[in-house]
């Protein structure tokens, strides 16, 4: 049995994930204008093992990477949402916060939006101190994100994610950290 999740904001409804995203969430994730800032693209099996990793997660933790509705909208727009890291680093272990859209849904404030409401959730209800965000260095995009929700970059704290081979071009990462009192909801 699956823990239900939701977390409502304004124009967004994070939720469980469904067999109906598992088409979308395949095509984010082969979709090259994503997975240019990613490890690289997902075959089809591979984006649904993910889907069962994400809702595991969720099962234990209560937590996790959730899928993004956007009401009136689309029933599917990609994830958002809060995980532990699940590799070992200087600042590790943590709980960080992540998102991954289709990008016809890209530069409309859903990530924004719907972060703020994980983060609502994070210093909240889950009693989190801090949360931090990562994501290769060239990914302006997020980092934009980041700043809108008033995380801070810690240069000193960069570091060459240890998941992605020595040689892989998109290695090195940026890390944002908001700590709790630093959270001002909604």
């Amino acid at each position: 049995m699956h823990k239900t999740i939701e977390i409502r904001a304004q124009r967004v409804l994070l939720r469980n994930w469904k067999p109906s995203d598992l088409i979308p969430f395949a095509e984010l994730n082969s979709d090259p204008r994503v997975t240019a800032f990613l490890r690289g693209p997902m075959s089809r099996e591979e984006s649904d093992a993910m889907v069962d990793r994400l809702q595991a997660h969720i099962d234990e933790h209560g937590f996790g990477f959730l899928a993004l509705d956007i009401p009136g909208r689309t029933p599917f727009a990609g994830f958002v949402g809060l995980a532990r890291a699940e590799f070992e680093s200087d600042f590790t272990p943590c709980i960080q916060i992540a998102w991954r859209m289709l990008p016809a849904h890209w530069g409309h404030g859903y990530a924004t939006e719907a972060a703020r409401a994980c983060l609502d959730h994070a210093f909240g209800p889950l009693g989190e101190k801090e949360v931090v965000s990562f994501a290769w260095e060239n990914n302006h995009r997020s980092r934009k994100v980041m700043e809108r929700l008033n995380m801070t970059h810690h240069p000193e704290e960069d570091f060459l994610h240890p998941r992605l081979a020595p040689e892989h071009p998109r290695r090195r990462h940026v890390l944002y950290r908001l700590r709790a009192a630093d959270h001002s909801a909604g």
